[in-house]
């Protein structure tokens, strides 16, 4: 099993951070307790995409935070970065494997008991319950889980399990409660005024229920 900390996932979203805050924001976001960042550029060109996957990877590194690229398997070999996410409409499981070797980490998006079920199949490292709350961010799900369906999932899966989808430090005690390996945060800290305070915010939820 890799060993890599799921608890206090976060992901990336060019429509929150500035380019020239983009480093400060996410260094402090990792002081404040962030323990493994995914990329998530859907409008960057792969060029921007991987010359800023190349600036966080050095920067993760000094704190031992694992760099999780969305999507794209080939900025993710060119990096050399921890691992990727893949949603249900990327590329499948087994042919990212093969491309990414058994030492990377692979999560998958699950946006359906259905698709909790056909992931039992697959050795992925962790899955994605998306969303636990409808958001702006994840548009054209299929479902909202909510607090009931997370916890089913988390009972009928062998895998890791992470949050995602509006959680934010108001209902962020119910959603660790479920019995998730982590939450995963996006606007909740980004656009949070203090980057470090919001962060340590959640992560002292999470050592409390732990």
């Amino acid at each position: 099993m890799k060993d890599f900390d799921l608890s206090l996932y976060l992901i990336t979203d060019e429509n929150f951070i500035e380019d020239k805050s983009f480093e400060f924001v996410i260094e402090e976001a990792i002081k404040g307790g962030v323990t493994i960042v995914q990329l998530r550029e859907k409008k960057s060109s792969t060029k921007d995409f991987f010359k800023k996957a190349i600036v966080l990877k050095s920067l993760l590194a000094k704190y031992n935070v694992p760099l999780i690229i969305n999507d794209r398997i080939d900025i993710a070999i060119a990096c050399d970065a921890a691992g990727v996410h893949i949603g249900q409409s990327d590329m499948p499981y087994e042919y990212a494997r093969k491309l990414l070797g058994k030492n990377k980490i692979i999560g998958l998006s699950v946006e359906s008991f259905e698709e909790v079920e056909e992931a039992e199949k697959f050795d992925v490292d962790y899955i994605a319950i998306s969303p636990v709350f409808s958001t702006p961010t994840k548009q054209n799900t299929k479902i909202e889980f909510g607090i009931e369906g997370t916890k089913k999932v988390c009972s009928l899966t062998r895998h890791k399990t992470v949050a995602i989808g509006g959680i934010n430090l108001g209902n962020a005690d119910e959603v660790i409660s479920t019995g998730v390996d982590g939450i995963a945060v996006i606007s909740a800290i980004l656009c949070a005024e203090n980057h470090y305070q919001a962060a340590a915010d959640f992560k002292l939820k999470i050592l409390k229920a732990n």
